[in-house]
């Protein structure tokens, strides 16, 4: 199979919301790396942060638990733990249509950039930034 790489430019924290930040359209995808990279410092207020499956039919899915993501500086990368990872969080998860989200619990200043891996699993299938 073909692996494929979407990137996703720096952008605002969704605030005490849920906000996509890939699309995927056209089938199913296997989503083998996610990694997120904060470009502008996140505000020391708690805030509790996933990434969510949304599908177009069907309920939302916790797919990474990213804890509390309060007053990471410039540079830090993402994983579950929040911890710098040294490598892509590797979730190899199928995903339907539909879109890859981030949902924060408060409203925080801070912005993160995404990088996302995934192979097409049906003719047609592809991911876009949203």
């Amino acid at each position: 199979m073909c692996e494929y790489t979407v990137e996703r430019a720096a952008a605002n924290l969704p605030q005490s919301s849920q906000s996509a930040l890939f699309t995927i359209t056209g089938g199913r995808v296997l989503l083998v790396g996610l990694l997120g990279e904060v470009t502008t410092d996140i505000q020391n207020q708690s805030n509790l942060a996933d990434v969510k499956v949304n599908p177009s039919v069907g309920s939302d899915v916790t797919m990474l638990s990213l804890s509390n993501i309060q007053g990471h500086s410039t540079g830090t990368m993402l994983s579950e733990d929040i911890s710098v990872a040294a490598s892509f969080l590797n979730p190899h998860r199928v995903c339907p249509v539909g879109t890859i989200d981030l949902s924060c619990a408060a409203s925080s200043t801070g912005q993160i950039k995404w990088l996302l891996k995934y192979e097409p699993l049906d003719p047609g299938a592809k991911v876009t930034a949203a």
